[in-house]
């Protein structure tokens, strides 16, 4: 069975991380699966929502601790060193570069690298059943993908250092307080409101749904001057496209629009 599941239906790509014996842990070989996925899910046209979530009852418990501790997989002795450090392909870079917006339907708990994953997707819905566990310094590492930056980002620099610096595990609830998750759900509807979601975002003109994610991406760091401006030139050719003119008229006709994505 393949340790990473991909599927569209409709407009949206389902990524599913597929080890659930072992909590959907992550092997060298989900990680460079996880970001091809993530790259052709970005390219493809038909795919306007890419959504992340893990087989079984976890989302994803971390790096896979069992086969680092037999000097096997990441961060084990046995792992080979890369010939240069280059994480241009590593999957939070890579879902951070994303145009297309990821929701990550978080199933069960996220632990370690899968609590920076799940806060690298642009949107979290959370079964009632979830947790983020921040068990980096329990385990001697840090959040080494992304986390350093996403949590101080989304909760502020206090509540970001709490959290990291106890190793704290987080209730769904507790995230939903602290705004790390959008939603929580009973989880017997969990995959029901995570649809739902999805394809209310897809009805949307999809080449405008990526411009507005793209520039709010490059305002983290922009000045707000030079963010109107990139702005306004995404926003010209967006004015040029068939989907700027099919959205005039059904508002015009008071019907729902259909975008087609050019």
């Amino acid at each position: 069975m393949s340790e990473l599941l991909y599927e569209i239906d409709g407009a949206v790509a389902t990524i599913t991380l597929n080890r659930p014996d072992r909590l959907n842990a992550i092997s060298g070989p989900m990680l460079d699966a996880l970001s091809k996925a993530l790259v052709e899910a970005d390219r493809d046209p038909a795919v306007r929502v890419v959504v992340l979530t893990g087989s079984g009852r976890g989302f994803c418990s971390g790096l896979d601790l069992k086969d680092a501790a037999t000097g096997q997989g990441i961060g084990g002795d046995g792992a080979a060193l890369p010939p240069r450090f280059d994480l241009r392909s590593a999957p939070p870079i890579v879902l951070h570069q994303l145009d297309k917006p990821t929701l990550c339907a978080l199933n069960g708990a996220a632990a370690g690298y899968g609590m920076d994953l799940a806060l690298g997707c642009d949107i979290r819905i959370a079964s009632d059943r979830a947790k983020l566990a921040a068990a980096f310094t329990r385990r001697g590492v840090l959040p080494e993908s992304g986390g350093t930056w996403l949590l101080p980002r989304l909760v502020g620099w206090a509540k970001a250092c709490e959290i990291a610096f106890t190793g704290r595990t987080l209730s769904a609830e507790q995230c939903l307080e602290l705004g790390l998750v959008n939603r929580v759900v009973p989880h017997e509807l969990f995959e029901k409101e995570v649809r739902a979601l999805a394809d209310e975002i897809a009805a949307n003109a999809p080449l405008a749904v990526q411009a507005t994610k793209r520039m709010m991406r490059l305002g983290l760091e922009d000045g707000f001057e030079s963010n109107v401006h990139q702005v306004y030139l995404q926003l010209l050719p967006l004015f040029r496209t068939r989907d700027f003119q099919e959205g005039v008229r059904a508002f015009l006709e008071g019907r729902p629009p259909r975008f087609e994505g050019r």
